[in-house]
Parts: C-alpha cells; sequence; structure tokens
C-alpha cells in the first residue's frame, strides 16, 4: 500500500532550512532538504513506475508539437487544466501524491486541488520560458514545485526589466520551491537543457484550480 511509502523515514530530522529569494516584483522561497535523502530517493523510485506518464502535444506558433519531456496531470476531479492548446482532464489522486500534497499543505499553510508532474528523462528535456498565469490559477497563483532525482537549474528572469539579469538556483532532489504573490505576474521561469550526461528528475508542482 502506498499509506506506507514513507514509514521508516523520520521527516522531522531532516536538516531543512529555508531561503527567501531576493526578487522585484516577486515573491519565492526555498526549503531546501525539505524531504530528507531517503524519502526523495524512495519516492523518486515510486513515482517514476507509479504515474501515468505521457509526452503531451501542445500548439507553438500555430504548430503542434511534443513538449520536451514527460507529464502527468492529477487532481480533484473538477480540476480541469489548460495551456499552450491543451486540455488535461485529472487522474484520480495516487494515495502518495495524497499524502505528499497533504505535507505540504501542512507547511505551507495553503491548499491545492492538483499537481503536474513532469519526468526530465535526461539532459534533452528541459522546460522553455513561461510564467503559470492561466486564468484558472486565479489572479495570484500559489505554486509549490517538489524536485525529487537528478539536480537542474531552476532559472528566473523579469518579464520587462532585463537589468535584473538572471537568477539561478539549483534545486536539488528533496528542494521545495514556494512561488506566489505576483510572481507570475511579472517573471518568468525555465528548466534549461544540459549538454552533459545526466539522471533523470521528476518535479511536482502542486496548484489550486479555480472554477471559472
Amino acid at each position: 500500500m502506498q499509506d506506507d511509502l514513507f514509514a521508516g523515514t523520520e521527516h522531522s530530522k531532516t536538516a531543512t532550512w529555508s531561503e527567501q529569494i531576493d526578487l522585484v516584483d516577486g515573491d519565492v522561497s526555498l526549503f531546501h532538504h525539505w524531504l530528507s535523502p531517503a524519502e526523495a530517493e524512495q519516492l523518486m523510485v515510486s513515482l517514476t513506475s507509479e504515474l501515468r506518464w505521457e509526452q503531451s502535444t501542445i500548439s507553438m506558433y500555430g504548430q503542434a508539437v511534443k513538449i520536451p519531456r514527460l507529464n502527468a496531470w492529477y487532481g480533484d476531479p473538477n480540476a480541469r487544466y489548460q495551456y499552450s492548446g491543451a486540455l488535461f482532464d485529472p487522474l484520480p489522486w495516487t494515495d502518495s501524491l495524497k499524502e505528499l500534497k497533504r505535507r505540504v499543505e501542512i507547511e505551507l499553510g495553503e491548499q491545492f486541488n492538483s499537481v503536474l508532474a513532469n519526468l526530465y528523462r535526461n539532459g534533452s528535456d528541459s522546460v522553455s520560458w513561461h510564467s503559470d498565469n492561466e486564468p484558472e490559477l486565479g489572479r495570484n497563483p500559489v505554486i509549490a514545485s517538489l524536485s525529487l532525482g537528478q539536480s537542474r537549474h531552476f532559472l528566473l528572469k523579469h518579464r520587462k526589466d532585463r537589468d535584473l539579469g538572471t537568477i539561478k538556483l539549483m534545486l536539488s532532489a528533496g528542494d521545495l520551491l514556494l512561488m506566489k504573490g505576483a510572481t507570475q505576474h511579472h517573471w518568468l521561469h525555465s528548466v534549461p537543457k544540459v549538454s552533459k550526461t545526466i539522471g533523470p528528475r521528476i518535479n511536482l508542482t502542486f496548484r489550486r484550480v479555480t472554477d471559472l
């Protein structure tokens, strides 16, 4: 049973520390080592085989293209999500995702009804510059992003003020990133390709889809 996924681990003993990222027009926090190495490794293995991965097709510049990663959308029955011409109907929560959601909600004091899982199979998989600003996420979306597996760079850049440069964060297994407030209005983010040979990474972004 997935209820036993976290059995034998000690979340309370993890050396967690939080960092407020200094952003103009943004509110981003990083909880380092939110999951212990043992928890993160166990989840990486189980979710790789447990989740119903697919490679979605989106519309870019009028053409249908496959996204350069695998993805899966889980959540409450009414948490339907759309971006770049692709519509996602949520799969039912798995026990492990539901337990993770509960723990993230307690940690952050927020409520979520869905999660977008991305599997970066190697360094060639990536996500291009974008904001999570779809209407169904509400005016000021709260996005909680949990990293598992291979460490990857997460980049941020301001939509208008190029003088602010690019903010580069290294997200490692067990790290929890929180984006809220006006961040999605003013900042873009991406996970760039990596030229060297690296291992797979799973990213879970917990969200709240609103009824439009």
